[in-house]
């Protein structure tokens, strides 16, 4: 097993505990004791696969990781795919994508029919004999008929605007946000 080894912008490969104290002596920079030579020993001899980092001072560190690569160039292209073959969680209908790309696509997918969209909004309410207003969480919720699920927020988000008991300077989160949450019923209620 080789050793990649790191600490600022100098880097390498080595092969051996020698190699890898004669490359760290050589930047002159880490004081290296027989009690730090005692653990980098102990780290290449062991079986731990995880990397390793060493505190020369104060916020300053130099990191070990274990590889099969024998040169920098084949350890940092097998880095570079090391994610390549990770499982990642699948949606049939949709292709792999981050969170907020999936989330963002299902509210505009068309499916038209009776939603339930409940939302939770800052709503100002004034304090009774202050002349002050305050924020207050308020949730809301309702059937709403729609095309998509993003059309059934934009009616609830205008229907609590038009309304004559809620001041306009409320806020109203964003529908990609976890305050809307929404449920597709079908054509019937």
């Amino acid at each position: 097993m080789n050793i990649y080894v790191r600490y600022f912008d100098h880097e390498t490969i080595t092969r051996s505990l020698d190699e890898l104290l004669e490359f760290l002596e050589a930047l002159r920079e880490i004081p290296m004791t027989e009690e730090m030579v005692n653990e980098l020993a102990e780290y290449i001899n062991s079986d731990i696969p995880y990397p390793k980092r060493y505190k020369v001072r104060p916020r300053i560190y130099f990191i070990l990781i274990k590889t099969t690569a024998n040169t920098l160039e084949e350890f940092k292209a097998n880095s570079k795919n090391a994610n390549d073959d990770l499982p990642l969680p699948s949606f049939p209908e949709y292709p792999v994508r981050k969170e907020k790309e999936i989330r963002q696509s299902l509210l505009q997918e068309p499916r038209e029919g009776w939603y339930l969209g409940e939302i939770n909004f800052k709503r100002v309410i004034l304090i009774p004999g202050t002349q002050k207003c305050q924020y207050s969480d308020t949730p809301f919720a309702a059937y709403v008929y729609a095309n998509s699920a993003q059309e059934c927020y934009n009616r609830i988000i205008d229907h609590l605007r038009n309304r004559q008991d809620i001041d306009p300077r409320s806020q109203f989160p964003s529908a990609r946000g976890s305050s809307f949450t929404y449920d597709f019923i079908g054509d019937e209620l």
